[in-house]
């Protein structure tokens, strides 16, 4: 006998009637647990390189989605004389970390893992420091900003070199080419703001120690 769905006037399954009513509030159990891989694609990496290497990436993508977000605090809330130039420059750090997001998880889905999501889940993962809900000064905002790029940068330096040797190709390009490359471009960027240089009176007492 056909099971009958809650939502549906007839019965359903195999020589059911059809109905055009929407089914509302549908659970069933997950088609895969997270922190397990599935053996979908023929990748030539054992199921112990692949387990290990999608633990680690959710790691580096809890971090990097924590870095994005942080990033669009701070476009939001900066303040001060430099307003425009690092409301444009967050901005624009915010996109490039977003697409850095979406890079790993597929990495991680592609080796037939399960890649972390939502927010409550990232803030359990994360290992970047969690900022206050205010303002704060500008030169605290960067500061925060380069100390959760270091979390990334030196995450990354460990898994090159672990998926190196792990022969995970792929893992090892991504890390390199789109995480890690692109986290040193807006180190840079960043720390350069920091730098205490005078705006509009140079200093002159440097000229005169010089000489």
């Amino acid at each position: 006998m056909a099971k009958k769905d809650s939502n549906s006037k007839g019965p359903t399954g195999a020589g059911g009637n059809v109905s055009a009513q929407p089914r509302f509030h549908q659970r069933a159990a997950e088609i895969q647990k997270y922190g397990t891989v599935s053996h979908m694609l023929p990748l030539d990496l054992e199921e112990p390189v692949r387990l290990e290497m999608t633990e680690q990436l959710n790691l580096l993508l809890a971090d990097t989605m924590t870095l994005r977000d942080l990033y669009k605090k701070s476009h939001w809330q900066v303040a001060g004389p430099t307003f425009y130039q690092l409301h444009l420059l967050f901005d624009k750090h915010h996109e490039e970390q977003a697409e850095i997001v979406d890079t790993i998880a597929e990495r991680i889905q592609l080796l037939g893992g399960i890649s972390i999501a939502m927010a409550a889940d990232v803030a359990e993962t994360t290992r970047i420091e969690r900022p206050p809900k205010g303002r704060e000064e500008v030169p605290v905002q960067i500061s925060r900003l380069l100390d959760a790029h270091q979390v990334i940068v030196s995450h990354c330096r460990e898994l090159a070199e672990r998926s190196d040797k792990l022969g995970d190709a792929g893992t090892n390009d991504l890390v390199v080419s789109d995480v890690l490359r692109a986290n040193e471009l807006q180190i840079w960027f960043l720390s350069e703001h920091l730098v205490d240089e005078p705006l509009v009176i140079a200093d002159q007492t440097r000229l005169r120690n010089a000489s």
